[in-house]
């Protein structure tokens, strides 16, 4: 089984905003972005896709019904690819959150929530919930989901048996790919690319 999982591309926001579960805009036309990915992607070899997931926000809904128009492949969208939800923090600047609540929510980085949101916990049960539903499914391989880079990290996190601290701090591009193949036979999943 493989399963390719592909962070949209730049948005129309000032570096330093937290926007995780925010609906915002693409910074660069789509389409020109999305010819730009299948080359990426036919040189990397990856397979096409049967299926294609995305989050529903803007900035990968466009850019997956874009790679489904060009492959002419299925695309569907659920709500628990969307990046985790950062509360009363959301469109603001990183560097102007109040330093105690930041440091609150460093304390107990897996279950805090001072930003009224989602906790790292509830994100972690969200992404995990969705993915073993969808790894049952052979079917659909292969497939590509365009997501966020926090969701990306949460599977990576699970399926590679990685500690989530460690793999925030595996960069990840904007549109950068991330390749995960399943061995049938072992049921064990391996990283083929990483942020290519």
């Amino acid at each position: 089984m493989d399963i390719v999982l592909i962070r949209h591309p730049a948005v129309a926001l000032d570096a330093g905003v937290c926007y995780g579960h925010s609906d915002v805009a693409l910074a660069e036309d789509v389409e020109a972005t999305a010819s730009t990915l299948a080359l990426k992607l036919a040189t990397l070899q990856v397979p096409p896709p049967r299926v294609l997931i995305s989050s529903p926000l803007t900035r990968c809904a466009s850019l997956a019904a874009a790679i489904a128009n060009n492959f002419g492949c299925t695309l569907s969208h659920d709500d628990s690819l969307k990046e985790m939800n950062f509360g009363d923090w959301e469109q603001q600047r990183w560097d102007a959150i109040d330093r105690g609540l930041l440091d609150e929510w460093a304390a107990d980085f897996e279950h805090a929530r001072a930003h009224g949101g989602e906790s790292v916990a509830q994100f972690v049960e969200r992404v995990g919930t969705w993915f073993d539903a969808f790894a049952q499914t052979r079917e659909l391989s292969p497939a590509y989901v365009v997501t966020h880079a926090g969701v990306i990290r949460v599977i990576a996190s699970l399926v590679l048996d990685v500690p989530l601290e460690r793999c925030l701090r595996w960069s990840i591009e904007m549109t950068g790919v991330v390749w995960l193949r399943r061995a049938e036979e072992t049921r064990e999943w391996a990283l083929v690319r990483w942020n290519a």
